[in-house]
């Protein structure tokens, strides 16, 4: 038991480091303006169009880094420090989160896989950690209420794996849609390769969490269950 607090440690750690550096990178970045002059939102819609896509709205969301595809409101959701900056960091976001509506244009297959799971994380999200924590309670009487609430908790860690390739695939489109179509090139395509790079080490800290947690609440069953 004591080896899963470590490895708990060790990913909160290194979860601090990926966002501190994650932070610093885009700080960095947002300050280098392209040479092309044009904005979030316009390297959004190139990129939509260019790979004859028009029936997707790219629009302003508030916040900080919370840039993200809306696969059922056909949307881009840019941040507003993304969308109206003519930065490389914000071409790279911009470009990567389109990537995404690409893939739902193009029927990417993981994607799909991780759209399937959204309904049952989205309703089972609000009382699983109940679900487990009464199983935890309730081990030596009722053992099946954990073993359930394990199941639920899996999928979520299901869906950070799935995402893994889903964030991945984006990137290499936005990447490559970058250089191609001139929006960057070989003084500044690098950092946003660098950019994005970062912002998908977020997604293995939390795939690692997730695992981590399922891990420890399967030694907990299994241990009581021997009681």
């Amino acid at each position: 038991m004591a080896l899963i607090w470590i490895i708990f440690i060790a990913i909160a750690l290194l979860g601090w480091v990926v966002q501190a550096r994650l932070q610093s990178r885009f700080k960095k970045y947002s300050k280098i303006p392209l040479k092309s002059g044009i904005t979030g939102k316009e390297v959004a819609e190139k990129m939509l169009h260019e790979n004859g896509i028009f029936d997707v709205q790219v629009i302003s969301t508030r916040g900080h880094l919370t840039d993200h595809y809306n696969p059922l409101k056909k949307t881009i959701n840019l941040s507003e420090p993304v969308y109206n900056s003519y930065s490389v960091a914000a071409a790279a976001v911009a470009a990567h989160e389109t990537g995404h509506a690409l893939q739902h244009a193009k029927g990417y297959a993981p994607l799909k896989m991780r759209s399937a799971l959204v309904p049952i994380i989205s309703s089972t999200s609000k009382w699983v950690m109940w679900i487990l924590l009464l199983g935890i309670i309730m081990i030596q009487t009722f053992p099946y209420l954990l073993w359930f609430g394990i199941v639920i908790f899996g999928m979520s860690t299901l869906f950070s794996f799935i995402t893994l390739p889903v964030e991945k695939n984006a990137t290499n489109r936005a990447l490559r849609w970058l250089s191609s179509a001139g929006i960057t090139d070989v003084s500044n395509h690098a950092q946003a390769e660098d950019a994005l790079r970062w912002a998908g080490y977020t997604y293995v800290v939390a795939a690692l969490s997730s695992l981590a947690t399922l891990l420890y609440y399967i030694m907990i069953a299994t241990s009581g269950s021997r009681r």
